[in-house]
C-alpha cells in the first residue's frame, strides 16, 4: 500500500513506472518477432545466450564485442537457427572507446530491416582480474613511494571503464537512437484487419545489466562493486526522465552464475553455495524485453529460494501444496517510490511539513525568485 506520509511526492504516475512484476506469471514472447536488438558484449556469456534465445523467436540481433572470431561465429549461427529472421550482424566494438560504440550504433541502423533499433542491451562487462585474494588489485597498492622513472602507474581501472563508462556510452547512444524509432510495428491483428486495428508504435527499450554487486558490496571486488553501483544509479536516474522520450528502461541484477566471467579462484570461494542459472537470467531479461508494459523495474536473479514472509519480527517459510514454493527471480527497487528507506521517508515527511507550512505563498515566492531574480544575477 502507498504510504500516506509521502503520497504527495509520489512520482510513480508521473514517470510512467509500471506496476510490480509478478515473476511467477507467464508472459507473451511473440513481441520479440521483428524487433531489432543491439547487444554490447554479445559474443559470449549472457549476451550470447540472449542473442540465441531472442533470434530463435524472430528478433533481428546486432552484436558488438571485442572478440571478433566469437562474434562472427555467433552471428553465422544465429542465421541458421529455426525461427531466425536471418538479419543478424556482428561488428567489432571496444565499449570503452566512444568511436567504436558510435560506429556500432550507426552500423546497426544501416543494417536494420526496419531502419531503427527497438531495444539496446548494455551487456558488456568484466570483473577484476587482480584481487585482494590474489595479493594484488586495487586494495593492495605497492611501490607508490618510488621516485625514479618510470613513475608509479595509476591503477588500471579497466573494470570501471568497461562496466560503467562503457555502459554510460551505450545509454547515451541509446537515448539518441531509440526515439528515432518511429516506424509503426505491424502486428498480426493489424495486418488482418487494418481498418479496426491500427499499427502499434515500435518499442524503445534500454535494458541495463547490473548485478547484485550494485545492491550490496562484493568484498574483494571494489572496482566491480563501484561500477555496478554506478549502473544502479544510472537506472534509478534514467527511469525518472526517459519516459519523456517514449523510452522504457529496466535492469536485471544477476547473482553469481557459473560463466567464464567468474575466474577459478572465485568459483572456489563459492564452492558449496548455490549459484544462479544462465537460463533464469535469460528468462528475466526476456520478460523485460518482450513485455512492453514493464517500465522502470529491476529484477534480481539468483538461485531458487524459498518464499518467506516477515511475521512478528521473524521469518517463516510459506508452504505451498507439494512443499515450499521457490523462485529465482525477484523484484529489487520495486517499491522505492512508494515505500522508501527510513532516511528518505523521514526526509519526505519534512518536505511535506515544510510545504504545508509555506503553502501557496511560499511556492509563489520561489517561482518569482527563479524566473526573475536568479536570471538577473546570472546576467
Amino acid at each position: 500500500m502507498p504510504n500516506p506520509d509521502h503520497e504527495k511526492f509520489n512520482v510513480v504516475d508521473t514517470i510512467r513506472q509500471s506496476a510490480p512484476v509478478d515473476t511467477t506469471l507467464p508472459y507473451d514472447i511473440t513481441s520479440l518477432a521483428g524487433k531489432v536488438i543491439l547487444i554490447t558484449g554479445g559474443a559470449s556469456g549472457f549476451g550470447a545466450s540472449f542473442a540465441r534465445h531472442w533470434a530463435s523467436h524472430g528478433a533481428h540481433i546486432f552484436i558488438g564485442d571485442i572478440n571478433d572470431a566469437a562474434g562472427e561465429e555467433l552471428a553465422a549461427e544465429l542465421r541458421t537457427l529455426p525461427g531466425s529472421s536471418g538479419h543478424h550482424h556482428f561488428q567489432h566494438c571496444d565499449v570503452t572507446k566512444w568511436e567504436d560504440q558510435l560506429a556500432l550504433f550507426q552500423a546497426a541502423v544501416r543494417s536494420s530491416p526496419t531502419g531503427g533499433i527497438d531495444a539496446v542491451v548494455a551487456n558488456a562487462g568484466v570483473i577484476e582480474k587482480e584481487t585482494a585474494a590474489s595479493g594484488g588489485g586495487f586494495e593492495n597498492p605497492s611501490g607508490l613511494d618510488m621516485d625514479e622513472n618510470p613513475r608509479p602507474a595509476p591503477p588500471p581501472l579497466q573494470c570501471v571503464a568497461v562496466n560503467l563508462t562503457g555502459v554510460m556510452y551505450t545509454a547515451h547512444l541509446a537515448l539518441y537512437w531509440l526515439p528515432k524509432n518511429q516506424e509503426p510495428k505491424q502486428t498480426a491483428s493489424s495486418q488482418d484487419s487494418p481498418s479496426t486495428q491500427p499499427p502499434q508504435p515500435r518499442d524503445r527499450h534500454l535494458l541495463l545489466i547490473g548485478s547484485v554487486a550494485g545492491l550490496m558490496p562484493i568484498t574483494g571486488q571494489p572496482e566491480y562493486t563501484v561500477s555496478k553501483h554506478g549502473v544502479t544509479g544510472l537506472f534509478r536516474s534514467l527511469r525518472g526522465t526517459v519516459f519523456q522520450h517514449g523510452i522504457r528502461v529496466n535492469m536485471i541484477c544477476p547473482y553469481f552464475v557459473e560463466t567464464p566471467l567468474i575466474p577459478t579462484p572465485g568459483m572456489l570461494m563459492l564452492a558449496g553455495a548455490a549459484l544462479g542459472s544462465v537460463g533464469d537470467v535469460v528468462d528475466a531479461a526476456t520478460r523485460l524485453v518482450a513485455d512492453e508494459a514493464i517500465r522502470g523495474r529491476a529484477l534480481v536473479v539468483g538461485p531458487k529460494m524459498k518464499v518467506v514472509d516477515e511475521e512478528d519480527g521473524g521469518w517463516k517459510v510459506v508452504e505451498r501444496e507439494g512443499g515450499a514454493r521457490t523462485q529465482p527471480v525477484w523484484e529489487c527497487y520495486a517499491h522505492d517510490y512508494e515505500q522508501v528507506e527510513e532516511f528518505v521517508l523521514r526526509y519526505i515527511r519534512l518536505l511535506n511539513a515544510v510545504s504545508a507550512i509555506r503553502g501557496w505563498v511560499g511556492t509563489l515566492k520561489d517561482v518569482v525568485n527563479a524566473l526573475f531574480f536568479r536570471r538577473k544575477a546570472r546576467v
